[in-house]
């Protein structure tokens, strides 16, 4: 249980460090922009709507975003590029961040106990399993990029091609 306490709590620094430094670089990247020349299109009632919601509303959807994978960096970025003020934004990040840190800490933990017991009992067979674990995670990774691309092209083609 104390491997699990240590590993939760160190994940959790982590998550609170880049998390909130993502947070930080989308409020400075947001501030950037509205002294740019963008700060025109920034200005309209329709971003001003986004924005405010997001202010409103955006604590949950930020506390949801660490059970995901890939949008949690989008969401945390954004709630700072949209001024989500701290008071609802850091409850969320402690909410998200911990049940994250526990998630990775139990699981993670877990797998890697199942893999160090596999390779001292049976190493060709742990061997297997580690090479099918990088050949699912290169699979998913090819796959995504296909499909990014194909929808990359569809999008470029003129209608009616």
């Amino acid at each position: 249980m104390d491997k699990i306490a240590l590993t939760a709590g160190a994940l959790y620094v982590i998550v609170l460090l880049r998390a909130g430094g993502t947070f930080t670089l989308g409020w400075l990247t947001g501030a950037g922009a509205r002294r740019s020349r963008l700060a025109g299109r920034i200005s309209s009632a329709k971003f001003l709507r986004a924005e405010r919601a997001i202010q409103r509303w955006g604590a949950p959807v930020v506390a949801v975003s660490f059970l995901t994978v890939g949008f949690q960096t989008a969401a945390n970025f954004l709630a700072g590029s949209m001024r989500m003020p701290l008071p609802r934004y850091l409850p969320a990040l402690f909410v998200g961040g911990a049940a994250w840190a526990l998630i990775y800490a139990t699981a993670g933990l877990g797998v890697l106990e199942v893999l160090a017991r596999l390779f001292a009992e049976r190493p060709a067979l742990g061997a297997a399993a580690v090479a099918a674990l990088l050949l699912a995670a290169c699979g998913a990774v090819l796959y995504r990029r296909r499909r990014a691309a194909a929808q990359a092209t569809d999008e470029a083609a003129p209608e009616g091609a």
